[in-house]
């Protein structure tokens, strides 16, 4: 298979469901997976994996319950972050925000643990772009 360029713009057009991300290339076992995010996600935690988040537009917080306590980062856009495994986390943008994420392979978007999902969050380890999305 011949690996073409793929603009993140385009595959963030495809489509326009929130909390849903598809999955834009893979790197070794990881994927690399682009969202449309608003509003709040759940609070969960992967057991295993650390997960990596990149804003590309908007701003996204996420809280932290760590053993000092609990805290929020805000990530502007061009902003990374990395969440430790281990670590209970939950996402919120308040305006329309894209995010690049990088988790391994099969890595369900509401971790190995978490509260109550609500209808707006896609319990999804990533979907696959649309053909010719890019």
């Amino acid at each position: 298979m011949t690996q073409e360029p793929i603009s993140l713009a385009s595959a963030l057009a495809s489509f326009a469901e929130q909390w849903s991300p598809r999955i834009v290339t893979a790197v070794n076992d990881y994927d690399v997976r682009v969202a449309k995010v608003e509003g709040e996600h759940v609070w969960h935690v992967h057991d295993h994996t650390d997960e990596f988040f990149l804003v590309l537009d908007g701003t996204l917080h996420i809280a932290l319950r760590e053993p000092a306590g609990e805290r929020v980062v805000v990530l502007p856009k061009g902003s990374v972050f990395t969440v430790p495994r281990g670590t209970e986390h939950k996402p919120y943008a308040p305006v329309p925000t894209a995010i690049l994420l990088f988790e391994p392979t099969g890595t369900l978007t509401v971790g190995d643990r978490h509260d109550q999902v609500p209808g707006h969050v896609d319990a999804t380890s990533g979907h696959a772009l649309t053909p010719g999305a890019f």
